[in-house]
């Protein structure tokens, strides 16, 4: 298996982590049916969402697989008077990465970085390794310093 740039920056920061890969061919990549793919409970499976503010910036969000994005809430936390998610056409051109294979490590440019409070309940989270087909797994804590991420609360109330 070649490495993902998000696989190599872990190993540059000595970060331990594992590696968990799932089929895709039958194009089911959404954050729930990974999940289940790999055999996790989808509490601890995170998804990647890149938006952008009015202001242009883009930020990165990081919420459990089964909930949505607050949008008000994001912008808030962002600063932002509005937030949007991007075009899932530019997500390789703002992180490198493309829809199902985004991870929130090694995008081009290192962009405010906010993960659900959620993940403080959490010991280890999971989230995209860089490519569809792969996911990894690292203490929240980890993720938290190499993102440069904080805890905010960041999904919609069911």
């Amino acid at each position: 298996m070649s490495k993902t740039n998000a696989m190599r920056i872990l190993d540059s920061h000595k970060i331990k982590y594992s590696v968990f890969s799932y089929e895709y061919k039958d194009n089911k990549i959404d954050g729930v049916e990974v999940a289940k793919k790999i055999g996790k409970d989808p509490i601890q499976v995170y998804k990647t969402l890149v938006t952008q503010g009015t202001s242009k910036e883009i930020y990165v969000f990081v919420i459990p697989v089964e909930k949505e994005l607050d949008l008000k809430k994001a912008a808030i936390i962002a600063g932002e008077k509005k937030i949007d998610m991007i075009a899932v056409k530019d997500i390789n051109k703002y992180t490198g990465y493309i829809r199902g294979g985004c991870s929130p490590i090694g995008q081009k440019k290192k962009y405010k970085t906010f993960i659900d409070e959620s993940a403080s309940e959490i010991d280890y989270i999971i989230v995209s390794g860089g490519k569809i087909g792969l996911q990894i797994e690292m203490l929240v804590s980890d993720l938290l310093l190499i993102a440069e991420g904080s805890l905010e609360d960041l999904t919609k109330n069911v």
